[in-house]
């Protein structure tokens, strides 16, 4: 007996991805030939793939979408511009004399990071180059260092701002959607970007708790493991602290704040952020600043007082005040668009902007890539009848609506040792996603258990990404064989943050209820 061909269609793309085929080319390859076998053997309408116009449309008129390039930037920007090389000497001298000290140093960089850069790669390379050696000639166990390094850097994926969590956020806001529809409601309600970060924030930040507790239990009952750093040096002043911290931090709290506080939306935050890591890059090159930083309080005010005093001079009825008032938001706008053109020049000069363009469009063609031809290979794989099947054997799982999720997410988890979360967003979840809702499970807390589960896809051999990031970054010393045995304790860590986040549904459901 032959198996269907939407069987057949993914494991031929989990074939060719093993293979080592581009991803890209593997999804439009892949569903072009079975919508070709489809065709001919019957089994697929050709009228369905006239909706691939309407779906690269619906792409690149995504308004949420937008906010990735954006995030990216900003991301490259502060990866180039020494800010994590500053952070982990701070926070390595600070914790450094304790045992597990330094280990506790860097997830707690790796949150910071996060949360101001959200890009695994750049998180990983930059502590895998800096952290991994200081924490190998210190003594720690090196597969511990790299267990460590490979985690820290995939905080960048659940703690917002992150790529995954704009892409989960359009994909579970779509599902959710056609959940409804599937009930009959005619009043819809959406997912907004904002809501899936406010939710994200608070698991992202138990997970830092639970590696950090991990680290001081294995460095208690293992001394040898993570010994203190012999040669710590002068423990960094609040001073210097503060100059390591403030910085992403004022970062974060712009970006972060102004989506959570409903003033502006990811995209307009993404822009805030980008210009705001640019100034903070300008800020460090060598030559004055106090252009940049006039320009950087002047953008502050600008933003703060446009919302406070919103000005129409086009209005009739239009004063003095309202003019004066326009006037002194005209004259910041011109010191911020000054400061701006200076940041740019000295990024420039410094040979920051080159690299950072270049990788920008690289990260954003690859993610958008990816997207379209998901979209395609989803397209087909729906044609053939995979999301009917799909559906059926969910629905089949003993234990109800626990009993489907079980599976769903069991089968993620499985996915996430050969595919991208990209490709599992775009492919899997549009399918699951609606029934899993229909069953009664609440969209917010669904969205973020997905999300711990597909940041695991980056830990786990033999495709996880932070694993290939670090080996191209990491000493000679350090074998794959030991990067691989080190993420596994951190992978069991991962199951254990999800089985948190499911017993207590609240750590991700309160602070949107709040907000929102």
């Amino acid at each position: 007996m032959s198996l269907p061909l939407d069987i057949l269609m993914f494991a031929a793309l989990i074939a060719a991805i093993l293979i080592g085929y581009p991803v890209s080319f593997v999804l439009a390859g892949t569903a072009t030939a079975f919508a070709a076998l489809g065709w001919a053997t019957g089994q697929l309408d050709p009228n369905l793939l006239g909706a691939l116009g309407q779906r690269a449309f619906g792409l690149l008129t995504n308004d949420v979408l937008i906010a990735i390039p954006l995030f990216v930037f900003m991301g490259v920007v502060l990866e180039k511009s020494r800010i994590a090389e500053d952070l982990l000497e701070t926070m390595g001298r600070l914790f450094g004399p304790m045992r597990g000290g330094l280990g506790v140093s860097v997830v707690l960089v790796g949150a910071l990071l996060a949360a101001s850069t959200g890009i695994v790669g750049a998180t990983v390379v930059a502590m895998g180059l800096i952290a991994l050696p200081t924490m190998v000639r210190n003594g720690y166990d090196p597969k511990l260092a790299s267990g460590i390094v490979c985690t820290s850097g995939t905080l960048g994926q659940i703690i917002p701002p992150s790529t995954l969590l704009i892409i989960l956020s359009d994909v579970m806001s779509n599902a959710y959607q056609q959940a409804q529809y599937r009930e009959g409601k005619f009043t819809i309600e959406t997912l907004s970007v904002g809501q899936v970060f406010a939710a994200a924030l608070l698991p992202g930040l138990t997970l830092v708790a639970v590696y950090i507790v991990y680290l001081l239990a294995r460095a208690a009952f293992s001394p040898g493991a993570a010994p203190p750093l012999a040669a710590a040096g002068e423990r960094p002043g609040p001073r210097a602290v503060l100059r390591a911290v403030v910085p992403p931090v004022v970062l974060i709290v712009a970006v972060l704040g102004s989506i959570l506080g409903g003033v502006a939306t990811p995209s307009e935050a993404a822009a805030v952020g980008a210009v705001g890591a640019l100034l903070l890059a300008a800020a460090r090159q060598p030559g004055g600043s106090r252009l940049i930083l006039a320009g950087a309080v002047a953008l502050g005010l600008l933003a703060v007082l446009a919302g406070l005093v919103p000005v129409r001079l086009q209005r009739s009825d239009a004063g003095l005040a309202e003019w004066l008032v326009g006037a002194v938001l005209t004259g910041l706008v011109l010191i911020g668009g000054l400061a701006v053109a200076a940041a740019v020049r000295r990024a420039a000069r410094a040979g920051i902007l080159t690299p950072v363009v270049t990788s920008t469009m690289t990260v954003t063609a690859m993610i958008f890539a990816t997207i379209l031809t998901a979209s395609i290979f989803s397209l087909v794989f729906r044609g053939l009848g995979g999301d009917l099947r799909v559906e059926s054997v969910i629905e089949a799982m003993p234990g109800g609506p626990q009993g489907a999720l079980v599976f769903v997410m069991a089968l993620i988890f499985v996915l996430g040792f050969f595919l991208d979360f990209v490709e599992i967003s775009v492919i899997v979840l549009p399918v699951v996603a609606p029934l899993l809702i229909l069953m009664g499970h609440d969209p917010m807390w669904l969205s973020v258990l997905i999300a711990v589960n597909l940041q695991t896809s980056f830990l786990t051999p033999p495709f996880g990404f932070s694993l290939f990031y670090l080996r191209g970054a990491a000493p000679k010393e350090i074998t794959t064989g030991q990067i691989y045995r080190g993420v596994m304790p951190f992978i069991a860590l991962q199951i254990v943050g999800m089985a948190l986040l499911w017993l207590f549904p609240a750590v991700a459901t309160t602070l949107p209820a709040m907000l929102f």
